[in-house]
């Protein structure tokens, strides 16, 4: 059993690493279309539908599926014994991260939500800042694992 799950691991670590990807690249995206929505667009009229169309499928079609991938990933690569070493910092600073990017992640779903009830909306300015925060967590989670600190 064990040699089977040994043998799995670069599968398991490649999909992981695939999902994380995808998903990143819609947490990176999804602020992006917040700031044209709200600075250019605003919340009535086809544009404002054709801004709600994209924002929907980028979540439900891309962002929580890759989500999902990386957590069920993520958890089997962390029950492999010998992967993880629970005894030392960077294992939980990674999922403080982690959790974190997850929790980013719902702030995002509540904004959609936002522009599909007609507001309250933030400001493009906020929308901007806040779409630094998936790259300082992930700046967080890369370096937990690669440097161990």
């Amino acid at each position: 059993m064990f040699d089977l799950i040994i043998s799995l691991y670069p599968w398991i670590k490649a999909f992981h690493i695939m999902s994380v990807i995808a998903w990143m690249a819609a947490l990176f995206y999804l602020p992006r279309l917040y700031v044209y929505h709200s600075e250019q667009v605003g919340l009535g009229g086809e544009t404002h539908d054709l801004f709600l169309t994209m924002e929907y499928k980028l979540l439900k079609v891309i962002m929580n599926p890759a989500m999902i991938a990386t957590w069920v990933f993520g958890i089997c690569l962390a029950l492999i014994p010998g992967v993880v070493d629970w005894g030392a910092v960077w294992p939980w600073t990674k999922l403080v991260g982690i959790l974190a990017m997850s929790g980013f992640h719902g702030w995002l779903v509540g904004q959609r939500k936002a522009f599909a009830a007609g507001g309250p909306i933030k400001s493009g300015r906020n929308y901007r800042m806040m779409n630094e925060v998936p790259t300082i967590l992930m700046a967080l989670i890369v370096l937990s694992v690669v440097v161990k600190f």
